[in-house]
């Protein structure tokens, strides 16, 4: 048990050495080159690294699957935003989740009666121009 503990922590920081390698080179690659951000010349790095097996993927697989799971935690930039701007959200949280919730009303009701006129006008528009169903003799279709 110890022994497959201790290969657990030993794959677990060969992972995030690896992946903060590749963030790293990303990062000079963006301040030399620039063009795109750092993360992603370190995500293709990354991608390259593991495609071309310099990297064993059986190594780092249970870490990357860690990771993806708690992503919504640790890796959105809402909530790193979150965490770097916490007294903000302490002196004014009640107000910016008031504002997100009436703006969010507001925004929806305005979509809905203005889909409402549109739907209502092409109906109306498609009734008035609604053939009769009486049939002229002179029709090329017999009628049925």
């Amino acid at each position: 048990m110890l022994k497959k503990n201790s290969l657990l922590v030993k794959n677990a920081l060969y992972s995030i050495l690896i992946i903060a390698l590749c963030l790293l080179v990303g990062k000079i690659i963006a301040a030399s080159l620039g063009g795109l951000p750092g993360s992603l010349y370190g995500l293709i790095l990354f991608t390259s690294v593991l495609h071309f097996k310099i990297v064993s993927a059986d190594k780092i697989q249970q870490t990357v699957a860690w990771i993806i799971s708690h992503m919504g935690i640790c890796f959105v930039p809402s909530g790193v935003g979150i965490i770097n701007h916490f007294n903000l959200l302490k002196n004014h949280g009640i107000t910016i989740v008031a504002i997100i919730f009436f703006t969010t009303f507001l925004l929806l009701s305005i979509v809905g009666l203005w889909f409402e006129r549109i739907t209502s006008n092409t109906t109306t528009n498609k009734n008035d121009h609604k053939p009769d169903d009486k049939r002229s003799s002179n029709s090329e279709f017999p009628s049925q």
